[in-house]
């Protein structure tokens, strides 16, 4: 029997290349997103192509009891999940007094409320069948306040060090369950030309990842046992470098690049 793995966010990006990078390595899938159309093209041709089996589950997570909706189903359809994937996420650039308070409230029960659920759903269920993998989509930007990104990037700095205490939770009980988190820089998805999320920051190419890429080292980090994954040298090297600056002076300089890059 096949491993199974579920992906949340799975009609696109990062997600997408998880599933494709997945389905040939063996796995069984569910793919999770709003667009059931589409999830179910992409079954086809993952089943297609690789001989695998793939289920789909349509859901908003932005709504309320999302994972639980998402949980049920699996457990309604006899399935056990080895891998969580929880790669949804929504990001909104802007002047915080000036987004809309319901996308904002859309992005923390996406990146907070449905990520922190479906972990306490699945790692209990993983728990008790003596083991499991969790990857959480965190992003290099959990490691700054980010001015016109900050409730993306306090999301993301939540989902960071939530990651960093469950996988010593679950480590410290002998769970068998592991926890990574993925901290990916600017990577090549629609999140970054999405005229519904805001201002386009207009980002020179050598920064960017391939969203394949960013989905291989994250999925190689956790199934090695990783407990964080951070893509790219130059991204490491940011991320070290915060630790030497106050976060005050962090938010000034990161304000201030994000605003010359939304123009």
């Amino acid at each position: 029997m096949n491993p199974l793995a579920l992906v949340t966010g799975a009609s696109d990006g990062i997600g997408l290349e998880f599933c494709r990078l997945l389905a040939a390595r063996g796995y069984d899938l569910i793919l999770v997103a709003r667009r059931q159309s589409l999830l179910e093209d992409i079954a086809t041709q993952l089943t297609l192509r690789h001989a695998i089996r793939c289920h789909v589950i349509p859901c908003d997570l932005s709504l309320p009891q999302a994972a639980e909706t998402v949980f049920g189903e699996v457990r309604q359809r006899g399935l056990s999940v080895d891998l969580l994937i929880n790669n949804a996420g929504l990001l909104f650039n802007g002047f915080f007094h000036e987004l809309p308070l319901r996308q904002q409230e859309s992005l923390l029960a996406v990146n907070v409320v449905a990520l922190t659920s479906l972990c306490h759903l699945f790692v209990n269920d993983m728990a008790e069948r003596g083991g499991g993998q969790i990857l959480n989509l965190a992003s290099l930007a959990a490691w700054t306040p980010i001015p016109n990104q900050n409730v993306y990037a306090a999301s993301k700095a939540y989902v960071l060090a939530f990651s960093l205490a469950l996988a010593d939770e679950m480590k410290a009980a002998g769970s068998g369950v592991h926890v990574c988190a993925l901290c990916p820089g600017y990577t090549r998805t629609a999140m970054l030309d999405n005229p519904a999320q805001g201002g386009k920051l207009a980002l020179p190419g050598f920064l960017l990842h391939s969203a394949e890429d960013v989905a291989r080292e994250g999925l190689d980090a956790c199934l090695a046992g990783r407990t964080v994954c951070m893509p790219g040298a130059a991204n490491r090297l940011g991320a070290v470098a915060t630790r030497l600056l106050p976060r005050l002076w962090q938010a000034k300089v990161m304000g201030r690049g994000y605003r010359l890059l939304q123009g």
